[in-house]
């Protein structure tokens, strides 16, 4: 029996499943889709409308009612959370991870309030996990109105600090798979605090979407306070296990900075976005966005150092590619990406901010 007959043969025993996909049950679905204000044939259209069949799928499929619930909490998580932040679209975001254990007192905790506060000073808003320890600290160097809260119910820990608690900019998850999905997805940095299990977790989570391209490129900061030997351990280890054994590579280290201090940690992460402004594909190519242009002689500079990541032509700069929807204004750094070491990539956006000409340099 090939796949196919297998699964013409489960389509058919479930009734159905058939008719959501029939031309006329999907006509039903768009004109809901007006009734709304949408439109059908806009691309934003076309992924409601697949949304929805999705939805009415769950049925035919026969999917229980865990599943179900799994599926619409989550949903419904993350439509809330995706609401509140996108109010707040402009301004940079930092997500600041640590332990939810850290007294007042704590070394770590005098740093990340220090911290926050400077980077609230730069015009920046500071997301944490909402709970105490250095989580409360991220928000007590900004405040509420500079900070968002995305807090997780535990049934061992607080939901909420008392410098977030009651802020419209504080949000509650049932999973830590969408909590984390808003942690990254609307940050432009990171800044990671000595912690547990969770800390790790996260850390190691936007590592990895960073190092396998699934993520966007970012400043990932390593802070603490004090005399502690925390990331000192923790680099040791990287370094001796990971990468001695070759289980990751040289230029992945470039996704990390260690910083000695808060003012360090603050500096690093504007220093990023010196010129650097954002980043995408169109088609193969990577298009890098910077505020300004650089000279010629930088876009030599750059195809001498940077061929590895080139998998055809050269780096160019160049306008906007006519698949590009926005930021027309902006100039562009493009190339055919090998789509390998992003280590390399990140140490090219730091070249490109090195060799900018702009008034402040």
């Amino acid at each position: 029996m090939t796949d196919s007959q297998t699964s013409d043969q489960v389509i058919s025993r479930v009734p159905g499943h058939r008719r959501v996909d029939q031309p006329e049950f999907q006509q039903r679905v768009d004109e809901l889709l007006r009734d709304c204000g949408g439109d059908p044939e806009s691309f934003e259209g076309r992924l409601v409308r697949d949304f929805v069949l999705g939805g009415f799928k769950l049925i035919t499929d026969g999917r229980d009612s865990g599943e179900l619930k799994l599926l619409v909490n989550s949903f419904k998580e993350l439509r809330h959370a995706y609401r509140v932040f996108n109010e707040y679209h402009e301004p940079h975001k930092i997500s600041i991870f640590g332990s939810a254990r850290t007294p007042s007192e704590h070394p770590d905790y005098v740093t990340a309030v220090d911290f926050s506060r400077m980077m609230a000073a730069r015009g920046w808003l500071a997301i944490t996990g909402a709970g105490d320890g250095i989580m409360k600290a991220g928000h007590e160097g900004p405040g509420a109105d500079a900070s968002f809260g995305l807090a997780i119910r535990l049934p061992f820990e607080t939901t909420a600090n008392t410098v977030i608690a009651g802020d419209d900019k504080l949000i509650h998850f049932r999973y830590f798979f969408s909590r984390k999905l808003m942690f990254v997805s609307q940050c432009e940095a990171v800044a990671v605090f000595p912690g547990g299990f969770g800390t790790q977790d996260e850390l190691l989570e936007v590592l990895t979407l960073i190092q396998t391209g699934k993520g966007h490129m970012m400043p990932i900061v390593l802070i603490e306070g004090g005399d502690s030997t925390y990331w000192s351990h923790w680099e040791r280890y990287v370094n001796d296990e990971l990468l001695k054994g070759g289980f990751i590579s040289p230029e992945d280290l470039n996704l990390l900075f260690r910083a000695e201090n808060a003012e360090q940690a603050a500096d690093h992460v504007c220093a990023f976005y010196r010129n650097y402004h954002s980043s995408r594909y169109v088609g193969q190519d990577l298009v890098i966005r910077i505020k300004h242009k650089l000279p010629d002689s930088a876009i030599e500079t750059l195809n001498d150092e940077f061929a590895v990541l080139v998998a055809d032509g050269r780096i160019t700069q160049r306008e906007a590619y006519p698949e590009e929807s926005e930021l027309f204004d902006l100039p562009r750094i493009a190339f055919t990406h090998t789509r390998h070491k992003f280590g390399m990539v990140r140490k090219l956006i730091d070249r490109i901010n090195e060799l900018t000409e702009t008034p402040d340099s």
